[in-house]
């Protein structure tokens, strides 16, 4: 009869998960992980908008120097971020819309849905900027 000996822990095996350097994330790990950070986003982005709101009401004085914030390259850089968090959010959030009533479950049916959130992102962010612009009188 074979006895067991104990295993010292600098001789143990290596571990078998994927190392860092050849494992990929899965599509829905990014979709879930970004959804949650533009939950973040959304909730600071809210005091911009009490911000905005209280500059309005406060006069034009308070209003001009809100615009003035919010038209430089950091105040525009911000309300992209913005942008796109929101349009991102309510995009993903439509598709767990579907997955509440149980459809779009299937691991290929998921990663394209993912795939499809992240390009309409940035189309739907891409015109309501380029909207913005032509509105503004910018575009021409």
């Amino acid at each position: 009869m074979a006895q067991k000996q104990a295993v010292s822990p600098a001789h143990r095996p290596r571990p078998l998960s994927p190392h860092l350097q050849i494992y990929r994330w899965p599509v829905t790990m990014g979709t879930s992980i970004l959804h949650r950070i533009t939950g973040v986003g959304l909730s600071l982005g809210a005091f911009l908008i009490a911000w905005w709101l209280i500059a309005a009401a406060a006069g034009p004085d308070a209003y001009g120097t809100f615009l003035i914030l919010a038209d430089h390259w950091v105040g525009r850089f911000v309300l992209l971020g913005f942008t796109l968090s929101l349009v991102y959010h309510l995009l993903n959030g439509i598709r767990h819309l579907f997955w509440d009533v149980g459809a779009g479950f299937r691991v290929r049916t998921a990663n394209a849905t993912g795939r499809l959130v992240y390009g309409l992102t940035i189309l739907v962010t891409l015109a309501i900027w380029l909207a913005g612009y032509w509105v503004k009188g910018d575009l021409g």
